[in-house]
């Protein structure tokens, strides 16, 4: 697949939307009117620069060249599909708004895009907690391990871990980005983009070089909710654009899970919102797996046990002094200080904090804190 993947209407409306990225910027605070404005047609998008500018965009517009946007991508290494093309995701057709064009930024063009089985999008905050961030990595290792493609949107925070666990898992995951394929957005994960970029690859709508508005990050997420057959907001506010994809992709048809956080963490006011209003209750990769099932899927023989232990399998017993330890650690006794107070003698918390640690029950953050892994 090359350039030849993309026609020049397609071409041509990715082109205009760079074209009017500032005026679409005003709209980009109520989501709902950035989807109309998307919906538009070609010749009301035209006309939403003012007149002084409208004119000049609505000439180049006119002047655009197909061939010169095909030769741009190519140098920056990317491929082009137009939704015209047959190997576009029919997933994404489903939008109400359909991206015109995907860029695609592979290190193995010849692989598949990894969306011909089960996709799974995991969403949430940049400023994530320990807990969401290991819960974030887990699902996405176990879900990956069991041959589900990953996509999140290669932000700090919880997208990062999710992909991060994907390739952990030795599957694949896939990255949407807001601004061009070409651009690695968050710079400084330049790392991590060059690893999903080696997985199931970058996608965008943006042409290249194209920088990203605010607005570009909520229409991302339509992309995000319309490549996954189900959705899993991990930990966000109650503000959060997560809580667009999920809404999105409650629209699509297609099943929204959340993870449960602490009532008192403003990062579990999102998940808990969508709890509240029906969504499916997420404890680790099992439960997502069980959603993408119903479409008829289920994992290869081969796959792994989706599991975040050293040792997959049943868990043994724990002795009850070690159960008491964990349970308190669970409930926010997160110190060695909180766990004497609650009644452990001093010499047992230490050692009991460790068995726990090797046995993969709890993880110790960097502020001294232990949280309970996820399962």
């Amino acid at each position: 697949m090359n350039g030849a993947g993309a026609c020049r209407p397609c071409l041509q409306r990715s082109w205009l939307l760079s074209m009017v990225a500032g005026h679409l910027e005003r709209a980009h605070r109520q989501a709902d009117r950035l989807l109309e404005a998307l919906a538009l047609e070609d010749g009301p998008l035209l006309a939403l620069p003012a007149p002084a500018t409208g004119g000049r965009v609505a000439e180049a517009y006119e002047r655009f060249d197909p061939e010169a946007a095909r030769s741009a991508a190519a140098r920056s290494g990317l491929e082009l599909l137009c939704r015209h093309h047959p190997r576009y995701p029919p997933l994404l057709l489903d939008l109400p708004a359909p991206p015109a064009t995907l860029h695609l930024r592979r290190e193995d063009r010849h692989a598949p895009l990894g969306l011909e089985g089960p996709t799974v999008a995991i969403v949430g905050a940049r400023k994530a907690s320990d807990y969401g961030l290991d819960v974030a990595r887990a699902l996405g290792r176990g879900l990956s391990a069991a041959g589900v493609t990953v996509v999140s949107g290669l932000a700090y925070g919880i997208d990062a871990r999710a992909h991060a666990g994907a390739l952990a898992g030795g599957g694949a995951t896939l990255g949407v980005l807001a601004g061009g394929a070409d651009v690695p957005y968050p710079a400084r994960q330049l790392a991590l983009y060059r690893r999903v970029a080696g997985s199931a690859g970058i996608v965008s709508e943006m042409p290249t070089g194209f920088r990203a508005f605010r607005w570009c990050f909520l229409a991302r997420n339509r992309i995000v909710a319309g490549l996954a057959r189900a959705v899993i907001v991990v930990e966000a506010s109650a503000s959060s654009g997560s809580l667009l994809t999920a809404r999105l992709a409650r629209e699509l048809g297609r099943p929204v899970g959340a993870v449960p956080g602490r009532v008192t963490s403003s990062a579990a006011a999102g998940p808990l919102a969508l709890l509240r209003r029906g969504a499916h209750l997420v404890t680790g990769a099992q439960d997502v797996l069980d959603l993408v099932a119903s479409d008829g899927w289920s994992p290869p023989p081969s796959s792994p046990p989706p599991t975040g232990r050293r040792n997959p399998g049943p868990d043994p017993p724990l002795p009850p002094a070690l159960r008491r330890l964990l349970d308190h650690v669970s409930n926010g006794r997160d110190t060695p200080e909180l766990l004497v107070a609650a009644g452990h003698p001093p010499s047992d918390v230490g050692a009991g904090l460790g068995e726990l640690e090797l046995g993969g029950y709890v993880r110790r953050t960097l502020d001294g804190r232990y949280s309970v892994a996820p399962p």
